[in-house]
């Protein structure tokens, strides 16, 4: 890096092993920069020997045994001459009125701030050799000569404690004691490679006798490589200045480098490592090892690296000095989430130029698909920013890496941006170009100009189905659904029904008929019977009448789904079937009532068309030439036999019969299948005497073994019948056997009075009939000789039989 001398402000920190790669190295904990205005003007006169640190002021010792008040920014406030030689150590308690100091001449000077900000001086302590270090904290100072640290209570006045040094080789001139209060009652002392921690505590009152009301633990201690130049602590950690001696490969002559300012975690017995810094200050190859003090402010953590001809200042590192080093390294997305995470703790960085500067690092390397989906979350609904990224994708060919990516909503911009891209497509992938046509919305980009664009490319290729294909789009996002039909047509697309349905564009096929049923005749058929309002039945039929293969497919359809609606058009449907659907012929014939039966006739005449023939022969009444036709031409015996079957004609038995009797396989099968219409005797008798009947002693037994069955048949049914008959009987027998109810509630049919009578001791008759009708017996009319048997009068009147009155009580 840089001598120090050559920058005022900046990083002044530098790694350790300098060989190792700049991708390992570990983000720093601190940054640095230098204390100027007033120091420099202190130090171009005289030379830095100690400082302290206050909230509202720092106080600065010089070699020429000053002492300077400065404020925060480095301006002199106030100056004391305070002896004649170096000023080893500053020294204030929290509230600022106090003052220690000590220097060369081996006395520890305590200044209080008195009337208007007036200062007095008196002797704390002397006679001991050099002071060269000393720290105020609450009611303690503790500080240190060359024969070890004192901790005095300024409350009591009295020494707490005296800790000896224990490297007794090293000159204490040269690597003097440094210290500093963690809190109140913990104090650190750092002397050559040692460090202890100590702690103040309280004595119980039983063992105060005439000792100090306090004493001093060691709560820990260990060694560090490098020689203690000055100590602070920052949370549970400790900052660590570190004077450095290295050997010259060259000369392999000892000289001074870089001091080192470390942060450490203290163990009980050793301290780990936690971030090292060497530091590049003025003058540093000509220091030693008692020019260094590190002092610090609490409140801000703020860390003061003193040397004779620098003051440099370290700070722990903020959120912004995080992005800048992760941009340094190149580590962009970890800079972009680390941004994002601490949008709000942020100063002088931006989310937004985080993430240009990533999106270029990223198009430098060449990861252009990537530099383009980050375009996403980067730029957001910045329309402006998206043009200028699209032009600079542009510049380096990298259009296509970017267009899937491109906004298509919020927001939306200039149609050139989409139609560049769109062009860009064209030249050089026709796919690409129709994927983008299908996924962008039609209203980003000026229709008609890509129209034109893409007709301009069929002209040196016609028949290319993508541009075909991507044009009929086109024309749909344009409602020109003439055109993108005619093209769906051309390319037999499957799509063209749902176009036809989704636009209701009707009226745009009807000139369009055949080639929607040369595409899928069943699919056209269906949509045009589905839609018979919009395209007439008469229209469709005119315009396949040079397709009369297409035609009859139409109709046939049409039959299908009803029987009428095309009659006018049965006469043409005779010929249609005959031609092309021979099989549905005679299913038609059937089933049509409008059918001409002579123009069906001659057809199927001329075509030789037997079965239908027979027929139309049939249902026209010529029962007889029918049958004679099956006979003769199909010499079918036994379609023969059905046929008189389905008739029902003597007339036709008798044909049947002459026509067959000099045919011996007709006569077998007459005599195997007559037998329930015919009586086989009077076939029997007509057969010559001699001739050979296949299969005779098979179809006589058979017609013998029909005989037995009808025999059996009626047996078994008179059975049943007489069986039933005689339930029936006895179940009529059992229910007028039984009693019928007579009461009160029951009147005379005739007199209408109560059938019982009031006093039932008296003699009384009454007749009851079947049907429930009661009588008095006086009051029905006395039986006659010609007819002695009693009938109920009123069922007789209305010619009811007996048991109906039980009916229409039941209803």
């Amino acid at each position: 890096m840089a001598e120090a001398e050559e920058q005022e402000t900046g990083s002044l920190e530098e790694s350790t092993d300098e060989s190792e790669e700049e991708e390992s190295e570990e983000e720093p904990k601190l940054k640095y920069e230098r204390l100027s205005n007033g120091v420099t003007e202190i130090l171009q006169k005289d030379a830095a020997s100690c400082m302290t640190v206050h909230d509202k002021f720092l106080a600065l010792g010089t070699h020429y045994g000053k002492v300077y008040l400065l404020d925060v920014q480095g301006n002199i406030t106030q100056k004391f001459d305070v002896s004649p030689v170096k000023i080893n150590q500053v020294s204030l308690d929290e509230s600022g009125e106090h003052m220690g100091v000590c220097a060369e001449d081996g006395k520890l000077l305590l200044f209080e701030r008195s009337w208007m900000s007036r200062w007095k001086s008196s002797v704390l302590h002397e006679g001991e050799g050099n002071i060269r270090s000393v720290k105020w904290r609450g009611h303690l100072i503790a500080w240190a000569n060359n024969m070890g640290v004192k901790i005095f209570d300024i409350t009591s006045k009295q020494r707490i404690t005296n800790v000896p040094r224990d490297d007794i080789s090293l000159r204490p001139d040269m690597y003097p004691c440094s210290l500093c209060w963690k809190d109140n009652v913990t104090l650190i002392i750092g002397w050559g490679t040692s460090v202890k921690i100590c702690s103040v505590k309280e004595r119980h009152a039983n063992e105060m006798r005439d000792l100090p009301s306090r004493y001093v633990e060691i709560v820990s201690q260990f060694e560090t490589e490098f020689y203690i130049s000055g100590l602070a602590p920052l949370c549970d950690q400790l900052v660590v200045l570190s004077y450095v001696k290295e050997v010259s490969e060259k000369t392999e002559r000892e000289y001074c480098a870089r001091p080192r300012l470390d942060i450490i975690q203290p163990l009980s017995e050793t301290c780990e490592e936690i971030s090292s810094d060497a530091l590049t200050v003025r003058g540093f190859q000509e220091n030693e090892c008692r020019d260094y003090h590190l002092e610090y402010s609490e409140g801000e953590s703020l860390f003061y690296i003193v040397s004779p001809r620098d003051v440099v200042v370290a700070k722990e590192r903020d959120q912004d000095d995080h992005i800048d080093w992760l941009l340094e390294k190149k580590k962009y997305e970890e800079a972009l989430m680390a941004a994002e995470i601490s949008q709000k703790n942020i100063k002088r960085h931006k989310i937004l130029d985080i993430g240009l500067a990533y999106i270029n690092h990223l198009v430098a390397r060449g990861e252009y698909d990537i530099a383009a989906r980050k375009c996403q979350k980067i730029l957001g609904k910045n329309a402006a920013l998206w043009e200028y990224e699209v032009y600079k994708f542009k510049e380096i060919g990298q259009l296509k890496a970017i267009s899937p990516y491109l906004p298509r909503g919020d927001p939306v911009l200039k149609p050139l941006i989409y139609e560049m891209i769109l062009h860009e497509f064209l030249e050089s992938d026709y796919e690409g170009f129709a994927t983008l046509i299908r996924e962008w919305p039609g209203d980003l980009y000026n229709n008609s100009v890509i129209v034109q664009a893409v007709r301009d490319h069929l002209k040196k290729d016609s028949q290319n189905r993508t541009l075909l294909k991507t044009l009929a789009e086109l024309y749909t996002y344009d409602k020109n659904y003439g055109n993108a039909l005619e093209i769906y047509l051309t390319l037999r697309h499957k799509d063209v029904f749902q176009l036809i349905h989704k636009h209701n564009l009707f009226s745009s096929i009807k000139d369009k008929i055949v080639l929607l049923m040369d595409f899928d005749s069943e699919k056209a058929v269906d949509m045009l019977l589905d839609n018979e309002d919009k395209i007439s039945i008469k229209k469709v039929v005119e315009e396949l009448e040079d397709r009369p293969e297409l035609q009859h497919v139409y109709l046939h359809k049409l039959f299908k789904r009803d029987h009428h609606k095309g009659q006018r058009y049965h006469e043409k449907q005779i010929s249609l079937y005959a031609e092309f659907d021979r099989p549905n012929l005679l299913p038609f014939l059937r089933d049509s009532i409008h059918c001409p039966l002579e123009k069906a006739l001659e057809i199927c005449q001329q075509r030789n068309f037997v079965e239908e023939t027979v027929y139309l022969l049939s249902r026209m009444g010529n029962s007889r030439s029918a049958l004679k036709m099956i006979m003769e031409e199909l010499h079918d015996v036994d379609k023969a036999i059905e046929f008189a079957k389905e008739q029902d004609d003597a007339e036709l038995w008798e044909d049947l019969i002459l026509y067959s009797i000099d045919k011996p396989p007709f006569i077998t099968g007459l005599l195997n299948n007559i037998g329930t219409h015919v009586d086989p005797i009077l076939l029997i008798h007509r057969i010559k005497e001699g001739m050979e009947i296949p299969n005779l002693r098979d179809s006589l037994v058979k017609i013998l073994q029909d005989y037995n069955l009808q025999i059996l048949l009626r047996e078994g049914c008179k059975k049943i019948l007489v069986a039933d008959s005689l339930s029936l009987l006895k179940k009529m027998h059992r229910t007028q056997m039984k009693g019928i109810l007579v009461d009160e509630e029951n009147i005379c049919e005739s007199c209408l009075s109560p059938i019982l009578p009031s006093d039932a001791a008296k003699p009384f008759s009454m007749v009851v009939f079947h049907c429930r009708h009661m009588f008095h017996k006086e009051c029905l009319p006395v039986p006659s000789m010609t007819s002695p048997a009693q009938f109920c009068n009123i069922c007789s009147a209305k010619h009811r039989g007996p048991g109906s009155a039980i009916l229409e009580m039941k209803k």
